[in-house]
């Protein structure tokens, strides 16, 4: 039997609430990063061209970015433990499906219902956060999933080299089904509920529409909102090339994109220590724009460098951990400014603001990545091009702010 939510409550501390939210947000990185590397032996197993292939990435793509605007709306009116427990069971279904099929086709239903369920985690998560802190301990709580949530962009494109290598692509997506299994079983026994009956909104087109209005009308949302997703299409331009980047570019094989992806996920890590740190000692404006100097500063010589110099291992991929640096500094912040932009509806601000982001994401991977993948400079010139924007929202969402302020004052 399941624990009672006031003994889940007091059973998970905040280490352990943060490890198992961000293994929830796991599913993310893990469903895009792991079978990056086995892109060609997908091809030749079901017999598909290339651009099918990476179809199934754009599909997965769409798919979490329609659905993830859904799921904080639906965890605002039927409680948050509910919504992880019934995704986590909808995304296990689709990665078997994955496994199991025989065709390309099958292979992008089967990536849509991965797509349709992963993003739970992701924004439940950060609902169930700022439903149990505010302030700098959410900021701290947020930092800290991320530094643990890290771990999987990591460790899950090398891990997904070498199983392709000892295995068959298949067995990625078996892996991916024992972790949501265990991943379930975790949560039904100890992910506490932490939206009361009382505090759940009626879900009715009628209030939702008034909600979403609200919020897709509001100009600060969308500038701070922008401001993470711009950020992290940053990265994400780079994630999306890596299967030509890496081999073609970097001439590294399947079992080498550790090159990339170690040095962007350990300046996420390294930056959401930092932002943990520096949650209540400094203001929420120093601080984004500490993390804001680290991402130009990391853009800038990354151009600067392949405007030089042909692309090469350490140094095309070393600009990575500063901008992720720089990236994780930001995003709790920026996150948390969001949410609070209407607090009796955090989850559906949660699911507007990752919409937003992924969205973004899936433009990058279907049509940014493939036209700049052909130059390394190109790339780092798409990453400076997003960070100038995401600055530029960041600026002028301050100078609006202290506009309305003034008004209401007047």
């Amino acid at each position: 039997m399941p624990l009672p939510p006031v003994h889940r409550i007091a059973l998970l501390g905040a280490g352990a609430l943060a490890a198992l939210l961000a293994s929830l947000s796991m599913l993310g990185p893990f469903s895009i990063d792991a079978y990056l590397p086995a892109f060609p032996n997908i091809q030749a197993d079901l017999g598909a061209s290339a651009i099918e292939v990476q179809q199934t990435l754009t599909a997965y793509m769409l798919a979490f970015a329609g659905m993830v605007l859904w799921h904080g709306a639906l965890s605002d009116a039927f409680g948050r433990r509910n919504i992880v427990l019934v995704s986590l069971v909808v995304f296990a279904i689709g990665t078997f499906g994955c496994a199991a099929s025989h065709s390309v086709h099958y292979l992008w239903i089967f990536r849509i219902m991965q797509g349709v369920s992963a993003g739970v985690g992701t924004v439940v998560g950060r609902a169930i956060i700022r439903d149990l802190y505010a302030g700098a301990p959410a900021a701290r709580l947020l930092s800290m999933v991320t530094m643990i949530f890290s771990i999987a962009p990591a460790i899950a494109p090398v891990l997904g080299g070498w199983i392709v290598k000892l295995f068959d692509w298949r067995t990625i997506f078996l892996f991916l089904l024992v972790y949501t299994v265990v991943l379930f079983v975790v949560c039904w026994r100890y992910l506490p509920e932490t939206l009361a009956r009382e505090h759940r909104q009626p879900f009715n087109p009628g209030y939702l529409a008034t909600n979403y209005g609200a919020i897709f009308r509001s100009p600060l949302f969308h500038m701070k909102a922008g401001i993470v997703a711009c950020n992290f299409a940053g990265l994400f331009l780079f994630i999306t090339a890596a299967p030509v980047m890496l081999p073609v570019h970097l001439h590294l094989g399947p079992d080498e994109f550790a090159w990339l992806f170690v040095p962007a996920v350990s300046g996420i890590f390294l930056g959401a220590l930092a932002a943990n740190r520096l949650a209540g000692r400094i203001s929420f404006g120093r601080q984004i724009g500490v993390g804001f100097c680290f991402m130009l500063a990391a853009a800038i010589c990354n151009v600067g460098y392949h405007l030089a110099f042909a692309p090469s291992v350490p140094w095309s991929v070393l600009p990575m951990f500063f901008y992720t640096f720089g990236m994780s500094v930001v995003a709790p912040v920026a996150t948390l400014l969001t949410l609070d932009l209407f607090p009796h509806i955090r989850g559906t601000v949660a699911s507007c603001q990752s919409f937003a982001m992924t969205l973004l994401g899936a433009v990058v991977a279907g049509v940014i990545a493939p036209f700049l993948s052909h130059s390394v400079l190109w790339l780092a010139l798409g990453q400076l091009g997003f960070v100038l924007v995401a600055l530029a929202l960041w600026l002028t969402s301050r100078h609006y702010r202290r506009m309305l302020s003034s008004q209401a004052v007047e």
